[in-house]
């Protein structure tokens, strides 16, 4: 046979054992985790329910789900285990400080802005105009308020009448 035939079948094989070598790394790692879970410890189910282990057996885990509420889960059922103050955070809603390098996230834009810009006061009446304006526009607007001038008419006569 030529190599060059067998070289894409040398290349599959290596593909699924590297595939199978790092599934394999993974479901050793979940099993350690849920090996070292203890009672007490909050944990996370695959189906995002988060309890309180109480008692553990050989394939199963009893879960305290709510106050005095108690559940029987498979221990692959398992999705994750969490440290006290993560499972507290999400639980309780406890809210710790967390020291991000100084780093704070408002709540709202609204502290994003200088100061001088939330002291302005915009008025309604002002208007924007968008679109661009050119220079025989800007002359032709001129005209038309000084006509007005001279008549001796202002916009709110205008609206009155």
């Amino acid at each position: 046979m030529n190599p060059v035939t067998l070289l894409p079948f040398i290349v599959l094989i290596g593909a699924m054992f590297l595939m199978t070598r790092s599934a394999k790394k993974k479901q050793a790692a979940a099993a350690n985790m849920r090996n070292e879970m203890q009672p007490g410890t909050g944990v996370r189910t695959i189906g995002g329910m988060y309890a309180t282990v109480k008692e553990l057996h050989d394939d199963t885990v009893l879960l305290e789900v709510a106050p005095g509420v108690h559940a029987i889960y498979a221990k692959n059922a398992i999705g994750a285990v969490l440290d006290d103050a993560e499972y507290n955070r999400i639980v309780h809603g406890d809210v710790e400080e967390l020291d991000v390098d100084g780093a704070i996230v408002p709540d709202d834009a609204s502290s994003l802005t200088e100061a001088e810009a939330a002291d302005e006061v915009t008025s309604d009446d002002a208007k924007t105009d968008l679109v661009k304006k050119t220079e025989s526009d800007d002359a032709e607007q001129a005209d038309d308020t000084a006509g007005k001038k001279s008549e001796g008419k202002t916009d709110g006569d205008a609206d009155a009448k």
